[in-house]
């Protein structure tokens, strides 16, 4: 499959604004913490959800914020704004042999499948949104803190 990492941090991203907004000022320094990644490579990538208007940037102090509630923001709506290679999910291998009655017809034989496979994954992230992630976040917290309370 072709889903970068990109999706899963920018996932993070907004959890995190999202999780912090009430105790922190969410910069790419303090994103970056959290996902253990380069402020540079989170930028990047905040830079692709504002562009794809999930979150506004503050200027002057800094900071982001959910541009509509967490509960409207799709994993779908992340996959489009981050993925550059959304046009296909599977890639075929290289170097077919025509001379194989196989590989001279893998194409025909499974495009479609896998063009069926990427509309139903699509589909799917629809289903998913960030105010799921930050619930089970805050139960996770929750659970820590009676553990360790």
């Amino acid at each position: 499959m072709q889903v970068s990492t990109k999706f899963t941090i920018a996932i993070h991203i907004l959890a995190a604004a999202e999780y912090f907004k009430e105790d922190y000022k969410i910069t790419s320094e303090f994103l970056a913490s959290s996902i253990g990644s380069n402020p540079v490579i989170i930028r990047n990538i905040m830079g692709q959800l504002k562009d794809a208007n999930l979150i506004a940037v503050r200027r002057g102090p800094g900071g982001i914020t959910l541009t509509r509630p967490m509960d409207q923001i799709t994993f779908y709506d992340v996959y489009e704004a981050v993925e550059t290679n959304k046009e296909e999910l599977f890639n075929f291998h290289e170097n077919l042999n025509l001379n194989c009655p196989v590989g001279r017809n893998i194409h025909g034989a499974l495009d479609d499948k896998l063009a069926e496979l990427q509309k139903e994954f699509e589909e799917d992230l629809k289903k998913f949104n960030v105010g799921m992630v930050v619930r089970d976040l805050q139960k996770e917290s929750k659970k820590e803190a009676q553990v360790n309370g």
